[in-house]
């Protein structure tokens, strides 16, 4: 069993579940920074499960790109959220400003920081998963 790649997909599940539950439960409207962070994530909870099934140790090939990119995307929307400063290059010019904190929890766990976390960590189990394949 490949625990990373495990980790990982579990990590991706959870990520999607999380954001699902936010917009389809909880109501919460999604801002457009917010859509590009699903769009890298969903498919990731399908690739890595395929991945896992086939026990196939070489998809860090595939992920790791949209893994980076979220972190970038995730990142930059944090910096909107807590630097004010930052809101005059928001990109979000109709609907819910990405600006917007639909929570902060303990004054900085908003919805990209948890999104960031997820992405961070699939990355390093990634290229866990890489250093492994590498050595094989």
């Amino acid at each position: 069993m490949n625990i990373p790649l495990l980790l990982s997909w579990l990590t991706a599940i959870i990520a999607t579940l999380g954001s699902l539950t936010f917009s389809e439960v909880l109501h919460y409207i999604p801002c457009t920074l917010c859509w590009y962070q699903r769009i890298l994530m969903y498919p990731l909870a399908i690739i890595l499960g395929i991945a896992f099934s086939r026990s196939d140790s070489g998809i860090y090939k595939y992920a790791l790109p949209l893994t980076v990119l979220g972190i970038v995307v995730s990142g930059y929307h944090i910096a909107l959220q807590k630097i004010p400063y930052l809101t005059q290059f928001e990109m979000c010019q109709s609907g819910v400003p990405c600006s917007k904190d639909y929570l902060n929890w303990f004054g900085f766990i908003t919805i990209p920081m948890l999104a960031f976390t997820a992405f961070a960590i699939i990355t390093v189990l990634l290229v866990v998963l890489m250093k492994q394949h590498k050595e094989q």
